[in-house]
């Protein structure tokens, strides 16, 4: 799974299960709305906002909603090292 599908299936997941779009998603974790609409779109971003993203998801996850299995949680991955 490449970078961008992990961030767009977070997006997706947290959306449904907070039932919003991903563009409330993205203004939530970046102050804009359209940068999941540009990853579903065949765009890319730089690996420092990818990065911030995913740290934002880890942080900011629902209590009572499992994590991608197929996606490796930040948090986790510290709590292992």
């Amino acid at each position: 799974m490449t970078q961008s599908s992990a961030l767009i299936t977070l997006a997706e997941t947290l959306a449904a299960h907070q039932g919003v779009t991903h563009y409330a998603i993205s203004m939530r974790a970046l102050k804009k709305g359209d940068f999941f609409k540009k990853l579903m779109a065949g765009g890319d971003c730089r690996t420092a906002t990818a990065t911030r993203v995913l740290h934002w998801f880890d942080q900011n996850w629902a209590d009572d909603l499992e994590w991608p299995r197929h996606i490796e949680r930040p948090s986790k991955k510290e709590i292992a090292a």
